[in-house]
């Protein structure tokens, strides 16, 4: 038997991940689950209108998106919980940059991403950025096969219900490949 439950956004877990962004010339990040795919090099990111960090995209133009291991889990719910506009966050994690020069990306974090915002969807309480990616930067120590490896990445998934962190499980099956079983049938 279904029971509503009314209009909830039920697609979750949702990976962890940390904006980084230049507001009033220091790194700020804010930890953000409603990052989205749009295409292979396109990304949106919901940022709730009063965060300190729209600022930084906004007047740059740029943006990174930090994916942290599960070992870096208290840094990463630190700075989604404190204030850019009251704490300076800038000293949390080491920076480094890429050709854009103003998308301060996290060392210690195992993927990160270099995007370009190319639009901007303004709803009444929060701000869509859609960004292009310009770089992607893996550790080594996360790849196989040239490829980043999610199982050794061990990322954070936040589930919005139970406003938990959560780790990933093992894998399933391969995609495009166990609905074929169907087609013999």
């Amino acid at each position: 038997m279904k029971i509503k439950i009314g209009p909830k956004n039920c697609l979750y877990p949702m990976p962890t991940t940390v904006v980084g962004t230049m507001v009033d010339g220091r790194p700020n990040y804010i930890t953000i689950a409603h990052v989205g795919i749009l295409d292979f090099e396109t990304v949106s990111l919901g940022s709730a209108r009063s965060h300190y960090s729209n600022k930084g995209i906004k007047e740059n133009g740029t943006f990174s998106i930090n994916l942290p291991s599960a070992e870096q889990v208290e840094k990463t719910d630190y700075v989604g919980i404190v204030s850019g506009k009251k704490v300076d966050k800038s000293a949390i994690f080491r920076a480094f940059y890429g050709r854009l020069g103003t998308a301060p990306m996290i060392e210690e974090f195992p993927i990160n991403m270099e995007c370009e915002l190319i639009h901007t969807l303004d709803l009444p309480k929060h701000d869509i950025f859609i960004g292009r990616i310009v770089e992607t930067y893996c550790d080594d120590s996360v790849m196989t096969d040239g490829a980043p490896d999610f199982e050794k990445l061990d990322p954070i998934l936040y589930t919005h219900f139970d406003r938990g962190y959560w780790r990933l499980g093992d894998k399933l099956a391969n995609a495009w490949n166990v609905g074929k079983r169907l087609e013999d049938k």
